[in-house]
């Protein structure tokens, strides 16, 4: 088997010893539980609960805004607040629901099925959109509008990301040795939904231990391999991805599904295998709370709205109290300055850190030495994007495609003169996008 991979990219330091080797345990929050409406792409879920009412848990608390969108349920029984702004991972408020917790995790009934695959696709999709499923990876597409596309005939390949590139996360990673059956489920579940569709798992391989399991496990499965791809970031971004395992490629004008290929993490394929077999919602998911600042380190089961500020204390809180704090992984994750947010769809961890390295140095001027470009994956000149964006010039920053960017940062990784590139490309990229929007 080779080791698949892509041009550019970066080798930083991986942190994952912290806690891939503990286990996934299961937390139940304490205090009240926060639900912003806005957990995917696409249109905010639309609230169909006032205050005071009483909810059980897998109840629908927010319907789905537009066909770009996805419904949320309650995680817990317990009584409505308030419907009120939040902030969340992000530091962006948020329109949430609040529930108080009553502790008895009543629940509604769920209609599970025998025979996943006696369902029709039809069915099968509609399970899935009820569910509220979307992309937990960290972009929150709506996963039955991803498993809708135009022309599905055309689908070749279902993908099943499993890279988990980001340092530090090692949620994927414990869901692939403890929930195996129900991710090779899905894989299965999803192929069979496009008639000339193969599914491919790929695993980074510093995960040797996981590449073995599903290996093994898929052996049988004449449409599902296993592919090994090179421990590299960011590897399990979605066009990366896509160019290691299949040779394809696609811009940012267009979707996976337009070069034949549809891709789904790891925890989102297990959740639809859920969603599809038992019937339940979107209620919980596990994320990992680590960085040298946690006594603990550990990966938690946890109900959504749960704050991280409890978790943190259940991970044994800090061992001093930390200078940087990062909603998701150092790459692409946000910096915080309160981590008493809630949990949702699309949050995979907190990272707590001891010293805020990116505060140390202060930016130089460039030198010219083309580290940049060489990291760069989408084969970008990044220096020259940023300066470009630094001097207000959009005009050249479009015509040398820095829409292109995906805001990975191995730029501002690699740079010798420790300057802000990602950052300035990312303005300049989303204000391209905004001014596209407005023609």
């Amino acid at each position: 088997m080779g080791i698949l991979t892509f041009k550019g990219g970066v080798h930083p330091f991986e942190g994952k010893e912290l806690s891939k080797d503990k286990p996934v345990t299961s937390y139940k929050p304490k205090g009240d539980l926060v639900y912003p409406l806005s957990q995917h792409i696409g249109a905010p879920a639309t609230p169909v609960v006032a205050k005071g009412d009483h909810v059980l848990a897998g109840q629908l608390i927010a319907e789905a805004g537009g066909f770009v969108s996805a419904p949320i349920y309650a995680s817990v029984s317990g009584t409505v607040k308030a419907i009120e702004p939040r902030r969340t991972g992000t530091s962006a408020l948020v329109p949430s629901i609040i529930i108080e917790n009553d502790g008895e995790y009543q629940s509604v009934a769920y209609e599970a099925v025998e025979d996943v695959f006696s369902l029709s696709k039809e069915e099968v999709l509609d399970r899935i959109k009820k569910a509220g499923i979307v992309g937990m990876g960290g972009a929150g597409f709506p996963t039955h509008v991803k498993l809708s596309p135009k022309e599905p005939e055309k689908i070749d390949y279902i993908i099943a990301n499993c890279a988990e590139c980001e340092p530090y996360l090692t949620s994927d990673y414990r869901l692939m040795l403890e929930e195996p059956e129900s991710l090779v489920g899905g894989m299965k579940l999803m192929v069979s939904l496009f008639e000339h569709a193969k599914g491919i798992i790929a695993i980074e391989d510093n995960k040797p231990d996981c590449i073995a399991l599903l290996s093994k496990m898929v052996e049988e499965e004449p449409s599902i391999e296993v592919k090994a791809v090179k421990t590299k970031y960011p590897q399990g971004s979605e066009r990366q991805m896509i160019y290691a395992t299949t040779g394809r490629a696609i811009n940012s004008s267009m979707l996976p599904a337009d070069a034949g290929c549809i891709v789904d993490n790891t925890a989102t394929i297990i959740n639809i295998y859920k969603a599809v077999k038992e019937g339940k919602p979107l209620t919980h998911r596990v994320v990992t709370i680590t960085g040298d600042a946690i006594n603990d380190p550990r990966n938690f089961d946890v109900l959504f709205g749960t704050s991280f500020k409890e978790l943190v204390e259940a991970a044994g809180g800090f061992k001093s109290q930390p200078e940087k704090i990062i909603s998701g992984g150092p790459m692409m994750g946000f910096a915080v300055f309160d981590y008493d947010f809630p949990v949702i769809k699309t949050t995979s961890s907190l990272l707590c850190m001891t010293k805020d390295e990116a505060a140390m140095y202060e930016p130089t001027a460039c030198i010219n030495c083309g580290r940049c470009v060489e990291v760069c994956p989408s084969r970008l000149i990044p220096s020259r994007l940023a300066k470009l964006m630094d001097h207000g010039d959009i005009e050249q920053f479009e015509k040398m495609d820095g829409v292109e960017c995906v805001e990975c940062g191995s730029c501002s990784y690699i740079c010798p003169a420790k300057r802000h590139l990602a950052q300035s490309i990312r303005a300049g990229r989303q204000t391209v996008l905004a001014n596209r929007r407005k023609k």
